[in-house]
């Protein structure tokens, strides 16, 4: 039977063998992280040295984006959008005003009889200020939103700005079907949703399917929107299944996901009078 002695001393030399491999296996995971789980990211940014929305927007451009969620009662709807078309057409095309409608859509497949309105200010909130200053004694514009506002059951809006990887989102031709995915983040992951995205978003853009990404300032915080456009649910279903195919995309699934709290995908119609067709 082993002495008190010898097993007091077998004990010493388990944990010292212990303790060596828990470093060195720390030692390991560092030199990894740095090296091959790093590698992952081609655009990097450091959360530690600026807001995220300076390190992730556009600096070539100080344009601001707002979105524009309106729910409209079933009956209203074909009158809504004529309403609104016209607006958008006499009033801020109005070069008076440093707006412009980028898109404007009716949700087919998500939260029925919506509509959604995607605007840039081009100067940023200087140019939202002028804008909202110079519609308050527009007594058209007055008079739209008294008469709009009997359409309505609900509304709200975000202001969000452009991730530096993303498309610019450009009018195209159509016709198109666009689809809105809207991711809402845990608190303090938007740099690491960039870095991953900006290496990402390579794979999801051969079809030119890709129009515009954004994220938010205002309104619901740590909130993505990406959006697409398809010719059809079809050629969607053949294109996302298309970046299956390519190394390097089933990594960007596996490291996002754990940052989302809760998504939500619309499918869009453009109206009539949309830029984006």
């Amino acid at each position: 039977m082993a002495t008190t002695s010898s097993m007091w001393s077998n004990g010493q030399k388990l944990y010292r063998f212990s303790v060596n491999l828990n470093q060195a296996s720390r030692r390991f995971s560092e030199s990894s992280d740095k090296g091959w789980f790093r590698s992952l990211f081609v655009h990097k940014v450091d959360a530690r040295k600026d807001a995220h929305s300076n390190l992730l927007s556009k600096k070539e451009t100080s344009n601001l984006y707002k979105i524009q969620f309106h729910n409209v009662k079933p009956e209203c709807l074909e009158a809504y959008n004529s309403l609104e078309a016209e607006v958008q057409n006499r009033l801020h095309q109005d070069k008076d005003y440093p707006c412009e409608v980028v898109g404007s859509w009716n949700t087919w497949y998500g939260e029925q009889d919506q509509a959604v309105h995607l605007w840039r200010y081009t100067g940023g909130y200087p140019a939202l200020t002028e804008c909202l200053q110079k519609l308050k004694t527009n007594k058209e514009y007055l008079e739209f939103r008294k008469e709009r506002a009997k359409m309505l059951i609900s509304r709200r809006n975000q202001l969000l700005l452009e991730f530096s990887f993303w498309n610019e989102p450009l009018p195209r031709q159509g016709p198109n079907m666009y689809e809105m995915r809207s991711y809402s983040l845990k608190p303090g992951t938007m740099i690491e949703w960039g870095n991953h995205w900006a290496r990402a978003i390579k794979y999801r853009q051969e079809n030119n399917e890709a129009v515009g990404g954004f994220f938010s300032q205002i309104g619901d915080l740590y909130v993505v929107h990406h959006l697409w456009a398809y010719e059809s649910l079809q050629s969607r279903e053949e294109t996302r299944n298309s970046a299956w195919l390519k190394e390097g995309w089933d990594a960007n699934v596996f490291y996002t996901v754990p940052l989302i709290r809760s998504m939500e995908s619309r499918i869009m119609i453009p109206t009539k009078s949309s830029p984006l067709q």
